[in-house]
């Protein structure tokens, strides 16, 4: 396991309409000052009066995609962690919806450790999606086939080139 000392105090929001997920999470992240809500009205509430420096967002069954919205607008940094929607097209979507980055919950015993690579990629500058194909790839390989990037090359190539000019302007943030 990774050093995780940058996690120590950090407020985090997590929204899933499960609660063994939740608790999952929870136990997971006692050096967190953790929040927890179960549904979409109960985290958009939190996320529009509370400061937090991170939200984990499930995507389906709490609208996570608006809180996404939300959380971009408070410049709260978001992860999508999901099962139902765990598909290359919604790790697309959450990409150019401002996520920090899309987790699959079957990584849901690592997500310490994705959790600070988010923090420690800003703190450095960086674009917390420059390891992404790294720890997802294989997995998206075994689950989807051979050709789960077809869909969207340009975008993958982008992503796996760390062209982040390129996927800046794919997620609709700039000019070529």
């Amino acid at each position: 396991m990774k050093d995780n000392s940058i996690l120590s105090g950090k407020r985090i929001l997590i929204v899933d309409d499960e609660a063994d997920v939740l608790d999952t999470l929870l136990e997971l992240l006692p050096m967190c000052n953790v929040t927890s809500a179960t549904t979409f009205q109960h985290a958009k509430e939190l996320l529009e009066t509370r400061d937090y420096d991170l939200s984990i967002l499930d995507v389906m069954g709490v609208d996570g995609y608006e809180l996404l919205k939300i959380a971009n607008e408070r410049k709260i940094q978001a992860i999508i962690l999901t099962a139902h929607a765990f598909s290359p097209e919604n790790t697309i979507k959450a990409y150019k919806k401002g996520a920090a980055f899309f987790v699959p919950k079957e990584k849901l015993a690592s997500i310490t450790d994705f959790i600070s690579y988010v923090f420690s990629a800003k703190e450095k500058g960086e674009n917390s999606w420059s390891n992404w194909l790294d720890s997802f790839g294989p997995i998206y390989e075994v689950k989807f086939g051979s050709g789960w990037k077809e869909s969207d090359s340009e975008f993958w190539d982008a992503l796996a080139k760390r062209d982040w000019r390129l996927a800046s302007v794919l997620r609709g943030q700039g000019d070529p």
